[in-house]
């Protein structure tokens, strides 16, 4: 059984920067995608931003130039660089490994964007 584990999330104000990661307990080397979604109370998830293994990226709209994600194949992480944040960015992180048909998921990290 694969475990991912996220940090990185806390309460922040407007316009501060979060860099969350999520470390796996497998190596990252042969992955099909990695990828992180939130979701805010009341509201369904939703993708963040997607990592292919060829390094192809997608961005949800809304953060589009603002969130950056990367891979460590040395730490078998994936992170998301958060910038410019925005209250309406506040909700559960979670990052997404997939191995083939395999499919894991993180426990989830809460950012909150406040002042």
């Amino acid at each position: 059984q694969v475990q991912l584990v996220e940090s990185g999330g806390g309460l922040v104000q407007p316009g501060g920067s979060l860099r969350l990661s999520c470390v796996a307990s497998r190596s990252i080397f042969s992955v099909y995608g990695m990828a992180w979604y939130r979701q805010a109370p009341g509201k369904q998830r939703e993708l963040v931003a997607s990592l292919t293994n060829q390094g192809s990226t997608n961005y949800a709209d809304s953060v589009k130039g603002r969130f950056t994600i990367s891979k460590d194949g040395a730490k078998n992480s994936v992170n998301l660089q958060m910038k410019s944040l925005k209250p309406e960015d506040t909700a559960i992180y979670y990052c997404n490994i997939r191995w083939g048909p395999e499919d894991y998921w993180g426990q989830g990290t809460q950012v909150t964007v406040s002042s």
